[in-house]
Formats: C-alpha cells, sequence, structure tokens
C-alpha cells in the first residue's frame, strides 16, 4: 500500500474548514472539494471588491438602506436656510476666543443619507488599512505547501472578507448617521474642506428632552463644528496625521489563527449564516502588538486634544452669551460618557477603542495653558506637532501649561527644518 500524502492543511484554520465543508483532505486520497466549497460561500459574496480589502459598494448600499430603514428625510430651504445663519452667528462669536481664522466658506444641513456619502471617502482612507493587514496576516496564516492547493480558495476568502468588512462598515455607518449632530462630531475631518455641515434632524434628537430652544441648539452645534473646521484648517499637519495614526495601528496588526481555527471547528461551515455572525463576532479580531498600543496611545491623545480644544473655544465663546451653554455642555459629555459615536464606530470598524475620560483631560489643559498664557499662547501650541502635549502631560495640565512658554519659545522654524525630534503627532 502507498503511503498517504501528508495533509498540508493539518494543524492550520483551514484543516477545520475543508472538514465542515465534507470535502475530504489530500491525507485521505482526495483534493478539498473546492467547488463544494465555492457553492457554499457564494451567497456571502455580494459582488465584487474589485481588489480591495473592503467591498464599499456593499458598505454604502447597507448603510444607506440601516439608515432608509430608521427614517430619513431630505432637507428642506429652511433647514438650509437656519443652519447657514447659525454658522455665521457662530463664526462671529468665535472670532475674539480663537487666533485661529474662520474657516467656514459655506454651510450645508446634511440628511442622514447625505451624510453616509459624503463622508465614504475618508472612511475608505481609515478603514482599508486595517482591512489589508487583516487579510494579510490571514495569507500568512497558511503554509507554504499548502499554497498551491489553497490558491482559489485564499483568493475567496479575501473576497469574502472584503465583503464581510464591507457588511460591518456598513451597518456601522449607518448606525452612526443617525447619531451624528455634524461632519466633525467624532473629532475626524470627514467632511469637505471648508464646509461647516449639521444634522437637523440628529440635533433634534440630540436636545430632545432638554427644554431648550431650537435655536440654541442649533448655534451650540454650530459653535462646535465651526470650532473643528477652523482647528483642520488652520493646523495644516492635523488631518493626515489622525489618518496616518490609524495607518500606524493597522501595519502592526497580528492575527491568532488559533482563535480561528477554534471558531472554525464550533462552526458549522455549511451553513452560510452561522459562517457570517462568527466572522462578525470577531474570529478575524487582530491581538494588540506593542507598536499598535502605542499608536492607539496616539490616536487617543491627539483626538483628546483636538475635543479638549474645542471645548474650551465654545466654553469661553459661550460664557457671558449662552445661559443653555453650559446644559449643553454637559449633554455632550454625558454622551461621551456613555460610549459615544465615536467610540463605538471606532470599535466596529477599526478595532480601536477610545476612552472618552481623556477629552475631559484634554479641555482642563487647554484652560490651563489659556489662563497661564492666554488664547494667542493656547492656539500656538498647535502651529507644530512637537510643541503637542503629550498622555503625561493630561495628567498634569497645571504644570504643562507653567512650562509651555518655554517649550513654545523653542525655534519653530529650526524644528520645521527638522533639527528637532519630530514624530508627526503628540508626545506619548
Amino acid at each position: 500500500m502507498s503511503e498517504e500524502p501528508d495533509n498540508p492543511f493539518k494543524g492550520t484554520p483551514f484543516e477545520a474548514l475543508f472538514q465542515q465543508f465534507g470535502g475530504n483532505l489530500p491525507g485521505g486520497g482526495q483534493s478539498p472539494d473546492l467547488n463544494a466549497i465555492f457553492a457554499q460561500v457564494q451567497q456571502l459574496l455580494s459582488g465584487s471588491a474589485d481588489g480591495r480589502p473592503v467591498n464599499w459598494d456593499l458598505a454604502k448600499d447597507i448603510a444607506r438602506k440601516t439608515v432608509s430603514a430608521a427614517g430619513d428625510r431630505s432637507m428642506t430651504h429652511t433647514d438650509q436656510q437656519q443652519v447657514a445663519e447659525a454658522v455665521r452667528l457662530a463664526d462671529h462669536w468665535l472670532d475674539p476666543v480663537t487666533t485661529l481664522p474662520e474657516a467656514s466658506a459655506t454651510s450645508a444641513a446634511w440628511s442622514r443619507a447625505e451624510w453616509v456619502e459624503n463622508t465614504l471617502p475618508v472612511w475608505q482612507q481609515v478603514v482599508d488599512p486595517v482591512a489589508e493587514h487583516v487579510a494579510g496576516a490571514m495569507a500568512g496564516a497558511l503554509p507554504a505547501e499548502a499554497q498551491q492547493l489553497a490558491g482559489p480558495m485564499a483568493g475567496m476568502l479575501r473576497q469574502l472578507g472584503g465583503s464581510i468588512f464591507g457588511a460591518q462598515v456598513g451597518q456601522g455607518l449607518g448606525e452612526l448617521a443617525g447619531e451624528v449632530v455634524s461632519v466633525s462630531d467624532i473629532g475626524l475631518p470627514l467632511g469637505p474642506d471648508g464646509q461647516a455641515v449639521l444634522l437637523p434632524d440628529n440635533a433634534a434628537k440630540f436636545a430632545a428632552g432638554l427644554g431648550i430652544a431650537d435655536d440654541d441648539v442649533r448655534l451650540y452645534l454650530a459653535l462646535r463644528e465651526c470650532a473643528h473646521q477652523r482647528l483642520f484648517a488652520g493646523v495644516p499637519w492635523l488631518r493626515q496625521r489622525l489618518i496616518a495614526t490609524v495607518a500606524e495601528y493597522a501595519a502592526g496588526i497580528q492575527v491568532d489563527t488559533s482563535k480561528i481555527e477554534q471558531a472554525m471547528s464550533d462552526v458549522d461551515m455549511s451553513n452560510p449564516e452561522a459562517m457570517q455572525s462568527a466572522l462578525a463576532e470577531g474570529m478575524f479580531e487582530p491581538e494588540l502588538s506593542e507598536q499598535q498600543k502605542a499608536a492607539l496611545t496616539r490616536l487617543e491623545t491627539l483626538l483628546a486634544l483636538v475635543e479638549g480644544w474645542v471645548d474650551d473655544v465654545v466654553r469661553e465663546a459661550t460664557r457671558d452669551r449662552m445661559p443653555a451653554a453650559t446644559q449643553l455642555a454637559e449633554t455632550v459629555r454625558r454622551r461621551r460618557a456613555a460610549g459615544g459615536p465615536a467610540e463605538q464606530t471606532f470599535a466596529t470598524l477599526v478595532g480601536l477603542d477610545l476612552r472618552p475620560r481623556r477629552l475631559r483631560d484634554a479641555a482642563n489643559l487647554w484652560a490651563a495653558v489659556r489662563d497661564s498664557r492666554g488664547v494667542e499662547g493656547r492656539d500656538e501650541l498647535w502651529s507644530h506637532p512637537d510643541l503637542m502635549p503629550g498622555t503625561d502631560d493630561l495628567d498634569d495640565p497645571i504644570g504643562f501649561a507653567r512650562d509651555a512658554g518655554e517649550l513654545v519659545d523653542f525655534d519653530i522654524s529650526e524644528l520645521e527644518k527638522g533639527d528637532g525630534p519630530d514624530d508627526g503627532g503628540p508626545k506619548e
């Protein structure tokens, strides 16, 4: 009797996958029945991902359907006019409390569907690097001797992964579209440059039960939106730094293949719904490496500094003008503490778990710097990434404010030439 060939899939997640589909492995005398496997998972493949790690056509379709199911309406001329008036007044109020110039050249009132359509290009920049590295990590789980047999399977799994990512992204964005009150609500520059955008229906939901006049709510949200616009327009390095930090996180992704194998052995792979559920519940969830932890710290700190600065600027702008601002600010804080849209969406889409507590710390730091050095001294720190506070500084805002004057005395032109250390973001 001839010796049976070795099973090149033995000990890998693909062994359990082929067994679940009932195909005999090479060690049993037959090659895996790839045709059967293709047929079983065909239902999970909705269109082509066009070589991209995420099927964005599917993502947009699911997001739009999620929005439609929850209810959405087209914006009216009155909606557009009310937002435009709020933005104009907001910029007028912001002029005395920040040195960063007005950046809202235009304004718009968006429906939830419009938010999905218009923010998708930035979400692609955020999510694609993570999905790409997960796909690469999965491919690395296959031993070299199995590459030839699994070639068609690996390609199919990549397409399947793109669809699964697309479905998750679409669901997440569809739900987020029902929560965000502006295009800058989660601290990322998601919309077109120079356009301040509010979502009137979500703003009304945000204000429900507060007993505050609609005009005050709209103006307060416009103040936050316009402050974000000034910051992203006035700090050239900030937009790219946020996106690049997510890419740095993605570059360190490592996948625990034993976890995948266990998940596959527990799931009936002939049931597409069960397979999709296992994928959606974190079968491919990456393990955090030291590189990722460092990137997460940088991203968390930078987002906290953005939101903390906006908090301080808006607080100063409304101090003597809007009695309801204190209640509105507290509503924003409670929304964050409950795990608001930013935290939930990052966790769902790219595995980034943000900690809202740092936002309050950052607001305290910017207030301390403003008390010590004035508005100009506070805003001057954004002139170069090396001047940004780090995580330790958030723990000691008074100490940072005391030392900020000496920090800014460095020759910024020399830093920009590369003579000073520059990692492109806040210190860890």
